[in-house]
């Protein structure tokens, strides 16, 4: 009998414990903010909750700086505390904050890559993007391919254009190797369908290729027929003749207008000098260059292109059409 008023009282006393703390929880957790319009609150690698708590309470939003700390540790959730940055808006609850501490649902910061981009340009972009934790400025593309463990990579073409997402905090060799990724993706999915008997025999080839086609031609509709030309010129030993990689090679010394001098300077990206492919890339390709450089279109024999000046181009199959379409889009003889 003793025995079982004994199992009695412990069993009441642990079923009153559990309703005090389930109370204890739910009046702690129900506590609300003490502000009137939305704020942002940043969390650093390595902050405590201990620390984040009175940061909290100094700064007037929490009423009592130990409610957050009491139910972290009655949830058991304080030791996952997410760095970034957080929106605190009126009428949220210490445990709404608490799920966000320890989600991580920060601000979303994002940037933009845009289709023809450079590495360089990207990496700017990039390190001007807000919340980006700089560790790579000053390095060379080289050495930023070391950092990401990718020696033998070059860097130009290797990112895919697109707008990423990311939280406050993060750092550029995490959101680059992330963006590297997505390249490697969409490159590698894109090669497993490509067409048969193509002049490139790799995928790296193909984004060599495809940057070229993202610098000659702005219209979609275009670039599998400009692909068409330059698979061809390939086939039969032709040089590219590609104006976008003779600016590429000039670098910092092209201002803008392209001239007669430039395209007889000697650097291994002239391809009205070298025949083949350039080294490496020449920009950053978007999906629809990359499917185009290994989906030819093969329904014509053109090997000549050149700017209308109305965003296309016109296509020409001798060279006597495309002398002719030069000197009436290009000097204005007709």
């Amino acid at each position: 009998m003793r025995r079982r008023v004994l199992l009695l009282l412990t069993l009441i006393t642990l079923l009153l414990a559990a309703f005090a703390a389930t109370n204890l929880q739910t009046w702690l957790g129900n506590t609300a903010l003490r502000i009137d319009e939305p704020q942002t609150f940043r969390v650093e690698r390595g902050d405590t909750l201990t620390a984040l708590s009175a940061r909290l309470s100094d700064g007037g939003l929490l009423t009592n700086p130990q409610s957050l700390l009491w139910l972290a540790r009655l949830q058991g959730g304080g030791n996952r505390i997410l760095a970034g940055e957080y929106e605190l808006l009126p009428g949220q609850t210490v445990a709404q904050l608490l799920i966000a501490l320890t989600s991580g649902s920060t601000i979303k910061e994002q940037f933009t890559i845009i289709e023809g981009d450079t590495f360089a340009q990207m990496m700017a972009k990039m390190h001007s993007a807000p919340g980006v934790v700089d560790t790579l400025s000053g390095l060379l593309p080289a050495q930023i391919m070391q950092r990401l463990g990718l020696p033998e990579q070059t860097a130009e073409g290797n990112f895919f254009p697109d707008t990423y997402y990311y939280s406050a905090g993060i750092t550029d060799l995490v959101l680059l190797r992330r963006i590297y990724q997505t390249m490697q993706t969409h490159l590698q999915d894109a090669w497993q369908s490509r067409a048969e008997g193509l002049a490139i025999d790799s995928p790296q080839a193909a984004l060599v290729l495809a940057s070229i086609i993202e610098k000659e031609s702005g219209t979609e509709s275009e670039r599998r027929r400009i692909s068409g030309v330059f698979h061809r010129r390939l086939e039969q030993g032709m040089r590219l003749q590609a104006d976008s990689t003779i600016i590429y090679g000039l670098g910092s010394d092209f201002d803008g207008d392209l001239r007669r001098a430039d395209m007889r300077r000697d650097t291994p990206y002239n391809s009205y000098l070298h025949g083949g492919l350039p080294p490496t890339a020449i920009a950053l390709p978007g999906l629809a260059s990359i499917r185009a450089a290994v989906n030819p279109d093969r329904s014509d024999e053109t090997l000549y292109f050149v700017a209308t000046g109305e965003g296309g181009h016109k296509f020409s199959t001798t060279l006597k059409e495309h002398n002719r379409a030069v000197r009436r889009y290009q000097l204005g003889i007709k």
